[in-house]
């Protein structure tokens, strides 16, 4: 596990997330250090997905505290957690399909040339960087970033979204099932950039339903079930797939333990 200090980078403390009588999330607590890949692991409805979109400002929080390097925030909405360097990739991230690869990189955030109050987009600019990113997701025909997302397949939609965050240099990156509808080599672009992530000074929470590519990636893995977290220090250096896959499923608690030692 990577820690370069005491105090951790992100922290949930006792969270709770109601849907009116539907308890999603009860008590949870989670954290991710400083350059740390951290694997998320649950079945379906385990609280994964609510517990990330609690911390990516999507959905707010019935009760509990966030920290963010030891100071409580309030993320109200996507734009606090973004701007507390916080970037989500979701499975069905929003793209906007009649735009260009190049303007969906830079939505809301273009970069302008010539003076100021003429506003005018750097289109050479994104078109290089989009280039460059494309690449570096593992995809390897020649898109031109001036292609509509909308003539995409899904896969290179995931890895545009994918893109995206890797340019904006957030200190956590949340990947969502990123590797859904990937190909192999857009799967190993995916893959080979979280692996870079630690390295480049970021951390990650990587939530994938197929446990190999969490291995092959992270330092740490948690595992959710039933709106908590129940195993929070599984080394995937030490440990196996199937007894992670007895943990998510549901093995007692002193299995669990014995899973993360």
């Amino acid at each position: 596990m990577s820690n370069t200090g005491n105090q951790p980078l992100i922290r949930m403390a006792d969270i709770h997330k109601s849907y009116g009588q539907v308890q999603a999330l009860v008590g949870a607590n989670f954290h991710v250090n400083e350059r740390e890949i951290v694997g998320l692991l649950g079945d379906n409805g385990a609280g994964k997905s609510t517990l990330i979109k609690v911390l990516s400002g999507a959905v707010p929080l019935t009760s509990g505290d966030i920290f963010i390097r030891g100071k409580k925030v309030e993320l109200r909405n996507t734009g606090d957690a973004i701007a507390n360097g916080i970037e989500t990739i979701y499975q069905d991230s929003a793209l906007v399909t009649q735009l260009s690869i190049a303007r969906n990189l830079f939505l809301g955030r273009e970069p302008l040339k010539g003076p100021a109050f003429l506003n005018r987009m750097d289109q050479d600019a994104m078109n290089d960087v989009a280039r460059d990113l494309l690449k570096r997701v593992g995809i390897s025909k020649n898109i031109p970033p001036t292609t509509p997302i909308g003539s995409l397949s899904g896969g290179e939609r995931q890895a545009v979204a994918i893109a995206r965050a890797m340019h904006f240099d957030s200190d956590l990156i949340i990947l969502d099932e990123p590797t859904n509808n990937l190909g192999v080599a857009e799967t190993q672009g995916v893959l080979n950039f979280v692996r870079g992530a630690r390295d480049s000074g970021h951390s990650c929470i990587f939530i994938a339903h197929n446990i190999h590519h969490v291995f092959q990636v992270v330092d740490r893995i948690v595992v959710m079930r039933r709106g908590k977290v129940v195993a929070d220090n599984i080394d995937p250096k030490t440990t196996t797939v199937q007894a992670v896959e007895g943990v998510i499923t549901g093995m007692s608690e002193h299995e669990a333990e014995a899973a993360a030692t």
